[in-house]
């Protein structure tokens, strides 16, 4: 009889922790989240007992900064989608002061693969060793998000430097098991308290993110970004990376290094160099930013369709002069020619204060709702103001989804096209960058122009009509009013 292979017992524990990581991760995720949402159903049986509303604001401040541990300690804890999930929610106009807080730290804060499975994966893909390619390869990187790192390098035979972007090894599976686990989440609570078609986003979110991991899908994106703004523009309103096209994979990519400041710095650089934060001197730089942002944006939906889906403060850098650098085309979208006229049409309901050709435009993008008071369109037009411009309605700071207030409990959202949430989580990280800055302004009206040239092109609107809009609302200069 042949004796026994030895057993070797560490393979074995690590392929049945690979095997039970998702479980466990799912288990951690329903336990964490169920916590967070009962604790918040359990609050307002209690705080509706209290009739003094000083007292009841306390108690709210109070529910959120708990909350925001836990919804905090979820997203460092477990990573990967939930990164994601900080940045879209941890803004300003979104979400109470407290989670704000403690969710705008998490930008960067995935943690970095060891250099050593970063030199296997790079020489892997590359098919080459690491001295073969680069002259010089910094071993701490410049940044770790959820899916990639990124390192600064030089080329061999070259003087400039480049950033190589490098992906997580096995992160895939996790987060697909993370969106999942939150698409059951969604549908969970779109049924009991949030009136809105969030399994629809999740559905969306589970799309782009799946592009993200193919980097050549990436690179061609970038490429064709970078050509539309500059062959559109004589100066391009933002940077974008110039793409190494010899040095990508699927997981691998090299494009050339953008020196910068990220813009959640900017404040503190301001005051490094000695200027006044509140003075006319940042006030103009500020400006400048937004404008450049709010343009490129503009005429990434509304005039390609092809647009850059992703302008959370970890991809954006603020460069000599106060230029903008836009980072990551992982997640971009290519909106179809009828949702991006759709979407010019609301664009212009929303610029010119009209709630009839809201409703309209809402029917256009195939937006179901389902009204539950009595001023219906006017609740519709509050509705798409919050959700699709920058400038929130007079009196509202925050979205509120569980306030018998909110527009979203008046008028529930019961269809949202998927295809329309990059344009939604787009709209909605410019206003959170606004609010950062410090300057309310709206990006509808901003764009109304853009829109007018969109519709015109497509036939949609006459010349005459655009000429007499544009006389009528002083167009000629596009930026900057209060």
């Amino acid at each position: 009889m042949l004796p026994l292979p030895p057993i070797d017992l560490k393979d074995v524990q690590q392929k049945l922790a690979t095997h039970f990581r998702p479980w466990q991760r799912s288990f951690q995720f329903w336990a964490r989240a169920v916590d967070i949402y009962t604790g918040y159903k359990v609050f307002q049986l209690r705080v509706i007992l209290v009739k003094d509303v000083k007292k009841q604001e306390e108690m709210w401040e109070m529910q959120h900064e708990v909350a925001a541990e836990k919804i905090y300690a979820m997203c460092s804890d477990l990573g990967g989608f939930f990164l994601k999930v900080a940045q879209i929610i941890g803004k300003p106009d979104l979400a109470p002061a407290a989670w704000v807080k403690r969710l705008v730290t998490l930008c960067d804060h995935a943690p970095a693969t060891p250099f050593d499975a970063v030199q296997l994966m790079l020489e892997t893909e590359l098919g080459r060793n690491v001295g073969e390619v680069f002259e010089r390869f910094d071993v701490d990187p410049l940044g770790s998000a959820s899916i990639a790192q990124v390192h600064r390098a030089r080329l061999r035979g070259d003087k400039t430097d480049v950033v190589v972007k490098v992906q997580h090894p096995g992160v895939q599976d996790l987060m697909m098991t993370d969106i999942r686990n939150m698409q059951a989440f969604a549908l969970c609570i779109q049924k009991t308290d949030i009136k809105f078609d969030l399994y629809s986003v999740t559905k969306e979110m589970e799309k782009q993110i799946g592009y993200e991991f193919d980097f050549m899908r990436e690179a061609n994106a970038m490429e064709k970004i970078r050509h539309f703004l500059y062959e559109n523009n004589k100066k391009s309103p933002v940077l974008v990376p110039r793409l190494m096209r010899d040095i990508v994979t699927r997981r691998v990519l090299v494009m050339e290094y953008i020196d910068g400041v990220p813009i959640l710095n900017l404040g503190a650089e301001i005051a490094k160099r000695g200027i006044n934060p509140g003075g006319k001197i940042a006030e103009a730089a500020k400006q400048k930013i937004l404008q450049s942002l709010t343009l490129a944006y503009g005429q990434m939906i509304l005039k390609s369709g092809f647009f850059h889906a992703d302008p959370h403060p970890g991809n954006i850098l603020i460069c000599k002069g106060s230029e903008v650098a836009l980072l990551d085309y992982g997640q971009v979208k290519d909106l179809p020619d009828e949702l991006r006229l759709g979407y010019a049409n609301l664009v212009l309901a929303i610029a010119d204060g009209d709630p009839i050709k809201a409703s309209e435009s809402y029917r256009e993008l195939g937006i179901g709702t389902l009204s539950k008071c009595e001023n219906e369109q006017l609740e519709l037009f509050k509705l798409a103001e919050t959700m699709f411009d920058t400038k929130l309605p007079p009196g509202v700071t925050m979205l509120q989804p569980f306030s018998e207030e909110s527009s979203i409990k008046k008028v529930a959202v019961e269809t949202f096209p998927e295809e329309l949430f990059s344009v939604l989580r787009t709209v909605h990280l410019l206003r959170g960058l606004s609010v950062g800055l410090g300057i309310n302004y709206s990006c509808a009206e901003q764009w109304r122009p853009i829109a007018e040239e969109a519709l015109f092109r497509a036939g949609r609107l006459k010349g005459k009509a655009v000429e007499a809009r544009g006389r009528r609302r002083g167009l000629s200069r596009l930026f900057w009013r209060d």
